[in-house]
Formats: C-alpha cells, structure tokens, sequence
C-alpha cells in the first residue's frame, strides 16, 4: 500500500498527532504555524502522510515568494525558529529495511506534494535533534550541513546537575544568593515583549541584524498552551537586568532568546539559566535544549554548562536557479 500525503486543517487532530511524535516540537503544533505563517507572510501547508488509515508523519512546510523566485522552507526564515520539518512516528517492532523504505517513502511522497503544490526554485528544511537519519533528503539530491546544539540532562539529581557546571557558574550563583535586591520572576506577553525589545536593542548595538518582532513571540504565548510559552526576567530594585523566552514540551525545554546585563555585580545569565534549569526539573523537563552550539563565542558560555553536543541537519535543494534563489532566501533571513 503507497503512503498517501495530503494537508490537514483540523487543528485538533493535527495537534493530536504532533502529541504522538518524538520529533515534534512546539513550533510544530497548529497554532504556532498560524502564528508564523502570519508573520513570514507565507502559506502554510500542513502535511501528513499516512498508509491506508496510519499515519506515517508530518511535515508543515511554508510556501514564501522573493522576486521572481517561489520557495518551500520549514521554518521560514527571519523568525529564529531553529527546527521544525518532518516529525515522524515510533513504529515499534519494525525491522530496519521496513522503517527505512517507509522513512524513504515518507519524504519522497511530501515532496512530490510540494512539488504540486508549491513548485519551488529552492527549499530549505531544518529538522529537529530528534530527527536522526537526512538520507531520504539526500538521495532526493539535497545537500546536508550538520549543525549543533547542546542538551542539558535534567534528570540528574539537582545538586549533581549544579556540580557538573564549570567553577566560575558554580561561584557566581553562589555570590548572586548573597546579593540583596535582585529577582527572578515569571512573566506573560508584557515581559516578553520587554524581553525580545531588549534583545533586539542589544544586536542593534552590535550592529548585527534581529528580525524578530516583540509581537510574535508574544502571540506565540497567547496561542499556544498555558505553559508552552515562558518567560523569565531577572530584575534588581524593579531595573530590568535579562531575560529569557523559552518553548515547551513535555519533555524538553527550548532556551529560545535571551539576553543579560554584563556590568551588573551579578552575573546575571548564570543565575537566570541556573534558575531556568531548577524550575524545568521540578516540572518533571527531561532536557534543556540551549538552541544553538555553533556560534564559537557563544559556545564558551553555553559550555560552562556541562551540556551534550547533539547535531540536526540543514537541508537544502534547487532548480538551475538555485544561487539566485538561496541568494534570496538569504537576503530574507
């Protein structure tokens, strides 16, 4: 029996399915891709392939225009969205060749799809660090970039998470709970529109460009479950010293965009990240993905953290125009 793909608009059943999958992530449930493809100006094609009644996997990818070009991205660029593409389902018992000829024909059948639909010049998929195996994506003449984050295992006992830090993140939480004055405190839309502001503000300084506008997140929160959506913001005497927006699942929480106040006496990332780390475990979070380990100077701090390297896959395809149109998406992003 061929795997049938076809978009699916019941938010429901849609949000049904990403629950069942281990490569989804929050970015994947229907109302974050409202919310995005608002934002990018772009539509969005939720995709499920299924065999007879079974579902095989779900792939939302986004049709965005530049110029003359047409372009299918999942995400879509300029929204720091660090993954989504596929997210397939556990098929336990299955023997290897089994689930390699159905992840085979699982991409194979939403690209056709895509083609159908969207006819793009270049695409651009960005998959999860649940998503192990980009071969159907290369033998459908896609070039692979690995890329890298890092994970924090929560289920270590707390005081054997905090002695696995670095000495100086050790010592500056140490020093923080003898500074009177500062808080950490747990917000909604407000803190975080503060929060994205104040990021925004800081990349300005750098001269480095930020796209993400404080109403998207902000709408993110609105839309997406209580809890899903997280903001918090670390204050002294009631002047704003960091924050951090994160996303959610059941199992692991996405440190999504930050930002710290370096001249202050304390050390304001370590003690949010440390306290961010304490309320994800005591809600039962498995992991903390710390999105992104591939900038070197970033990598420095996040290190400190005594985090796992896992890596996810950059994947990308075009026609003969292919290098005007990545020059685009580019441009876009």
């Amino acid at each position: 029996m061929s795997i049938e793909v076809a978009t699916l608009d019941d938010p429901e059943e849609w949000n049904g399915l990403v629950e069942r999958s281990a490569h989804a992530t929050p970015f994947h449930r229907y109302e974050a891709l409202d919310v995005i493809a608002s934002y990018a100006d772009a539509d969005c094609y939720p995709f499920v392939a299924r065999k007879g009644q079974e579902p095989v996997g779900l792939f939302p990818v986004f049709a965005l225009s530049k110029g003359p070009f047409d372009i299918a991205a999942s995400p879509p660029p300029n929204l720091e969205i660090s993954y989504l593409g596929p997210a397939q389902f556990e098929h336990n018992g299955m023997k290897q060749r089994k689930a390699e000829r159905r992840h085979r024909r699982f991409v194979d059948s939403v690209f056709d799809a895509v083609g159908e639909h969207i006819d793009p010049d270049y695409t651009h998929i960005r998959a999860g660090t649940d998503y192990p195996d980009p071969r159907p994506f290369i033998w459908n003449d896609f070039d692979t970039t690995p890329r890298h984050t890092y994970h924090v295992d929560l289920t270590l006992d707390t005081d054997d998470l905090f002695m696995s830090f670095s000495s100086d993140v050790r010592s500056n939480v140490r020093s923080a709970e003898d500074h009177e004055g500062h808080e950490i405190t747990e917000g909604g839309q407000a803190a975080i529109a503060r929060i994205i502001r104040n990021v925004e503000q800081r990349h300005a300084e750098q001269d480095v460009a930020y796209t993400v506008p404080p109403s998207f997140a902000a709408d993110l929160f609105a839309a997406l479950p209580e809890g899903t959506v997280r903001a918090y913001t670390c204050t002294d005497d009631g002047r704003f010293l960091g924050g951090l927006v994160t996303l959610e699942d059941d199992d692991t929480l996405y440190r999504w965009q930050s930002v710290a106040d370096f001249d202050h006496e304390v050390a304001v990332s370590d003690v949010l990240d440390w306290e961010l780390l304490q309320r994800a475990s005591d809600r039962g979070i498995e992991r903390v993905d710390l999105v992104g380990a591939n900038n070197e100077r970033l990598c420095g701090y996040k290190a400190k953290f005594n985090p796992t390297v896992r890596t996810y896959y950059s994947l990308e395809r075009g026609s003969p125009l292919v290098d005007a149109a990545k020059t685009a998406y580019l441009r876009l992003r």
